[in-house]
């Protein structure tokens, strides 16, 4: 039974859905005391917050029971990141809660300010009735420019695609990867964004990197007559450099849900009527408000019963649509990683992880983390797990490295090859794929070319190459009471054959000692491939 607490307010309907799952035992104490919370931390095994309770190294040292802290929202300054880290503690926000929200308020604000929106319903109920002071511009072949491509500026690109604009990007923190899938062109440095874009809209954190994005000095660089949108945050474009574009006309109109300082009321920019502003309402949809809930309750079972968790920020992040493409391959990851220490005790010196085709195309880092869990698994049990596997791999100095080929691996359009190489120089190889029916395969295990279905119980062994093997194997596992499913065998000239079986047991030291003393067997090995 786990035991989570909740000491700060989530949605009811979240509340809900947590309290009613069978292997969950939940303490709500919304505006817990400091003293209480470090007092009780140790008996729970989860815990969510939003921003005011304060998760450092002091509560993280008494938390002995604790794998992951939920963050019912985006932003993190309230946890200590690197300490929850070290103490093996996932901490998961909700980034995608809002992020459709998001998105949709800045193409309002885009729509709004390019018709005249705002503007000529005032006009309107005024009394007044005219049309051509309101002549506005289509955004259909315009050139986009967005800046910042993660998860709102994706969602940006994918809608504003279809409305027919042409779209560029600026984010030095994406792989090209995400560029290509969105159908954005990538521009080298803002500069070039800024003289090429006739809207521009920014979808980025806030940090000393992007504050004053658009500031005095590179205003004039802006295309005559460009629109702006600001839903991100706050000081991303500096609000004196963008008034002085509006009187100018530089800046046709400034469409804007963030501001400076929160709340307020005077602004420079409120003077201008083609400066269309709302009081920071992105989020603030009923849908968003559930999600938030929704998310983090999805999030923390996801931690407390091992599966992954998506929005992990200290683990690779990763969107909805990625999650779906790759998901099968974190799992495949996973297994495949954990054959290595089931047939050898070599310590290792390297580990090459190799995507092939169209599953190199994808953001693979939180798969890169499943191999080495799984690699590592074997060996530290329960002291591994998704967050810390980079780093136990790296300070047991091996080194790691991930390579992407755009071809396919023989005949597989797609696929994921391990190879592991001993302090000693050993090498162990092993690719597997995922099948049309989401079925994992090894597809080449130590460079002998198979293709099975991965059970999570498996027979690996090398035999000689002659009459009556499989029999012999047979045999033997039949006298065991050992049920074979599937068998396979790899050959290659002038080397022994390789074969691998799925059973439907574990299979004990004692059925594999009568394998290994039959006389075609060379050597035998269980493979546990449960994850």
């Amino acid at each position: 039974m786990f035991r989570v607490l909740v000491g700060e307010y989530i949605d009811d309907h979240a509340i809900a859905g947590l309290t009613s799952q069978k292997d969950v035992k939940v303490d709500i104490k919304v505006g817990i005391s400091r003293e209480e919370l470090l007092n009780t931390i140790h008996e729970y095994d989860a815990l969510i917050v939003r921003s005011v309770i304060k998760v450092n190294r002091e509560l993280l040292d008494k938390a002995k029971k604790l794998k992951i802290v939920g963050r019912a929202g985006n932003g993190t300054d309230n946890i200590d990141i690197p300490e929850a880290t070290a103490h093996g503690v996932i901490v998961a926000n909700t980034p995608d809660s809002n992020t459709v929200s998001a998105c949709e308020i800045a193409i309002g604000l885009m729509l709004a300010s390019a018709r005249n929106i705002v503007a000529a319903n005032n006009f309107i109920k005024s009394g007044k009735w005219e049309r051509e002071i309101f002549v506005g511009n289509e955004l259909f072949e315009k050139t986009l420019g967005i800046i910042g491509l993660g998860r709102i500026g994706s969602l940006m690109a994918k809608r504003m695609k279809a409305f027919g604009m042409n779209l560029i990007a600026y984010d030095p923190y994406i792989s090209d990867e995400i560029f290509k899938r969105n159908g954005c062109k990538k521009v080298e440095t803002l500069d070039e964004l800024l003289e090429a874009s006739d809207v521009i809209t920014i979808h980025t954190p806030k940090t000393s990197e992007t504050i004053d994005m658009i500031n005095k000095d590179n205003v004039s660089k802006l295309k005559d007559g460009v629109r702006l949108v600001n839903a991100a945050r706050g000081g991303l474009f500096n609000e004196e450099a963008v008034a002085e574009g509006l009187r100018s006309g530089k800046i046709a109109s400034f469409g804007y849900d963030v501001h400076t300082v929160e709340p307020r009321s005077e602004c420079v920019l409120y003077e201008f009527e083609n400066a269309i502003t709302t009081p920071h309402i992105g989020a603030t949809t009923y849908e968003a408000q559930r999600n938030v809930g929704t998310q983090v309750v999805k999030q923390v079972l996801n931690g407390l019963r091992g599966e992954i968790v998506e929005t992990a920020v200290n683990l690779p992040s990763i969107g909805r649509e990625e999650y779906a493409i790759v998901k099968p391959y974190i799992t495949l990851a996973e297994r495949l990683g954990k054959i290595y220490f089931q047939i050898s005790k070599d310590a290792i010196s390297n580990v090459t992880i190799n995507y092939y085709g169209e599953i190199a195309e994808q953001e693979t880092a939180l798969v890169d983390a499943t191999t080495l869990k799984g690699l590592l698994e074997p060996v530290l049990k329960e002291e591994v797990n998704y967050i810390n596997s980079r780093s136990l791999a790296e300070k047991r100095g091996i080194d790691i490295t991930v390579n992407k080929k755009d071809e396919k691996y023989k005949n597989y359009s797609s696929a994921l090859e391990i190879v592991v190489i001993s302090d000693e120089g050993k090498k162990i190889q092993v690719v597997g794929t995922v099948g049309l029916n989401n079925d994992e395969r090894i597809v080449s295990i130590k460079d002998h070319d198979v293709d099975i279905v991965i059970a999570d119980n498996m027979i690996y062994l090398s035999n000689n190459d002659v009459p009556g093997v499989i029999g012999a194997v047979g045999a033997i596992l039949g006298k065991e009471n050992i049920n074979i499913a599937t068998m396979n065998v790899g050959r290659k000239e002038n080397e022994n054959a390789i074969m691998l079986l799925t059973v439907d047991s574990e299979v004990e030291k004692g059925s594999l000692k009568k394998l290994r003393a039959l006389d075609q067997i060379n050597w035998a090995y269980y493979l546990d491939l449960s994850v």
